[in-house]
């Protein structure tokens, strides 16, 4: 069973930004999937490492779009995802130095912080997006 399973619900009516979230589910999936079948030593590292690259990546195109729409949450919104991959990357540092294991804590913080920004943040930005012709 998958911790997290994409639907409309997430949509945020921008079709590459569905995309990507949908793909940040799957390695939260893959992460998941790891340590319920006990193979979670030898995935975790490249998997965090890949759910970091890949965040960071989409944060940047979020933040494109912003920039070029204009969006007056635009500040607010780096600030959330300047925090995000301050705590994901803390973690994996910490994980990499054998201080911490995978933990159900951390998929329900990924997983509660991921669902809460899509609904709640992202979403704040649909109307504006598509009313600036992104869609």
């Amino acid at each position: 069973m998958a911790l997290m399973t994409w639907n409309n619900s997430y949509s945020v009516g921008v079709q590459s930004l569905d995309k990507e979230h949908a793909a940040l589910f799957e390695i939260l999936n893959g992460l998941y999937d790891a340590m319920k079948k006990g193979q979670a030593q030898v995935v975790t590292g490249p998997l965090l490492n890949k759910l970091v690259d890949y965040t960071r990546r989409h944060f940047a195109t979020e933040e494109a779009i912003m920039t070029n729409t204009r969006f007056p949450k635009l500040a607010e919104h780096r600030t959330e995802h300047h925090s995000l991959i301050k705590q994901v990357e803390q973690f994996v540092s910490r994980f990499e130095r054998g201080d911490v294991m995978l933990s159900i804590d951390l998929f329900n913080f990924l997983r509660d912080w991921l669902s809460t920004h899509i609904l709640k943040m992202d979403k704040g930005y649909s109307f504006w997006m598509n009313e600036h012709g992104i869609r």
